[in-house]
């Protein structure tokens, strides 16, 4: 699970409540300290057990680029409501619901989508689905199919034991004792337990799922032809860091290691993940920029 290290928002940082066709979204809403909103928005989605929380620690220096930056909890996330239907929580229903968040976001710009973990794969699914245009997209520590390893196996039990046993049972036999091994302080503990038992069971569980059977879509990603890039810690163990960079050449895609981070780059390393972005990001734009003016 990613951890945030401090919960305090800061400036120009904001909650904020995003309404779509398909429903309210809970996010946290970045601009500028200083200077104006001149470029392009960009889009923050988290993983599996996470939250918008989990980008925290980058929102204020991504802003300051000049851009307006939302981080979002994903429906039957945390602070955003969902139903007990499964179908809801597919990547490909999940993701619909990043295309609509991109154009209420996007306002008429393309929007430079981030997806982390599990929430590649759901941003992915934007990105391939074509009813948005995307500035960029980057894939943040998530692999080119189903998540392998230990956190494959602890999947597995959240895909068993919350529809048999409930988020409380998992917390105490799952949860806090990863929490507690990692010292995290009190309040974060006392954030983490509310966070885990507000999400939706029923999403939960299919997100486990999902995340442990999605396939390979590489290939079809390649063929969307939007500037891409996958971005990694060293210690990656999700997806392993080899897979990561054999999937961005595939993709012909940029590819970032940031050193000493593990599965959560953002929170581990948000001064090297913030500037990779970012320096991603306006090169996106003026590539685009530099195309249209070619045309012209």
């Amino acid at each position: 699970m990613s951890t945030p290290r401090f919960l305090d928002l800061p400036p120009g940082v904001a909650p904020q409540k995003i309404e779509t066709p398909q429903g309210t979204f809970a996010a946290l809403t970045a601009i500028p300290v200083s200077g104006v909103v001149e470029r392009w928005p960009a889009l923050l989605v988290p993983g599996l057990t996470g939250s918008k929380e989990d980008f925290i620690a980058v929102l204020m220096t991504l802003a300051q680029s000049g851009r307006r930056v939302v981080a979002i909890d994903l429906r039957g996330q945390y602070e955003t409501p969902g139903p007990d239907d499964p179908a809801a929580y597919t990547c490909a229903a999940l993701g619909s619901d990043v295309d609509q968040l991109a154009q209420v976001i996007g306002g008429g710009d393309p929007v430079h989508l981030v997806g982390h973990s599990f929430g590649g794969l759901v941003a992915r699914e934007a990105a391939i689905d074509g009813r948005t245009r995307f500035a960029s997209f980057t894939l943040m520590s998530s692999g080119p199919g189903a998540i392998e390893g230990r956190r494959a196996r602890n999947g597995k039990k959240i895909m068993e034991e919350v529809p048999a046993r409930g988020l409380e049972h998992v917390w105490h036999t799952r949860f806090e004792p990863e929490a507690l091994a990692n010292d995290v302080s009190d309040d974060i503990m006392e954030f983490l337990h509310k966070r885990l038992l507000a999400n939706s069971p029923t999403g939960l569980a299919r997100m486990a799922e999902q995340v442990l059977s999605m396939h390979d879509r590489t290939d079809e990603l390649r063929e969307v032809e939007v500037p891409t890039l996958v971005l990694y810690g060293e210690h990656d163990d999700g997806w392993p860091p080899e897979a990561q960079s054999e999937m961005a050449a595939r993709l012909g895609a940029d590819c970032v290691v940031v050193p000493g981070a593990v599965h959560s780059p953002a929170v581990e390393a948000p001064e090297t993940t913030a500037a990779a972005l970012v320096r991603f990001w306006n090169t996106a734009e003026q590539r685009y920029l530099d195309t249209r003016s070619n045309i012209l």
